[in-house]
């Protein structure tokens, strides 16, 4: 099976992984957190980091010819399960219809103390 690496210079990685592999017809998106792409500085409202990390999404789709429709499954970490309600106002709006699996699970710490860490998996279809 052939990996193809996805990126795209619009959106820095701050690490040893790529921003999205694609294997066997699935695109395998990093967890995304809330870095503005052009200070590098991270966002804090969860509603604006929410909001950056699926325009993030959006660009690493566009990256593989696709978009966010092909998501077939995220999982959200959050440092505070309370945020719960805000996240979903702004994930509605990216995904009003037929979104697609996701899990949202609190947990103690994220990189650089974000308050939010989004992942995908999206397929070809």
């Amino acid at each position: 099976m052939k990996k193809t690496i996805i990126s795209s210079d619009k959106l820095p990685v701050f690490g040893p992984y790529s921003a999205a592999v694609e294997a066997g017809g699935f695109i395998f998106i990093s967890g995304q957190i809330a870095l503005d792409p052009k200070t590098g500085e991270v966002i804090t409202d969860i509603k604006s980091a929410t909001s950056q990390i699926l325009t993030n999404m959006q660009i690493i789709m566009e990256a593989a010819g696709l978009k966010l429709n092909n998501i077939v499954k995220t999982t959200i970490y959050l440092k505070n399960i309370s945020d719960f309600a805000a996240v979903n106002e702004v994930y509605a709006g990216f995904f009003s219809k037929n979104p697609p699996a996701r899990s949202t699970i609190e947990v103690s710490s994220l990189p650089k103390g974000v308050s939010i860490e989004i992942e995908a998996i999206a397929a070809r279809i």
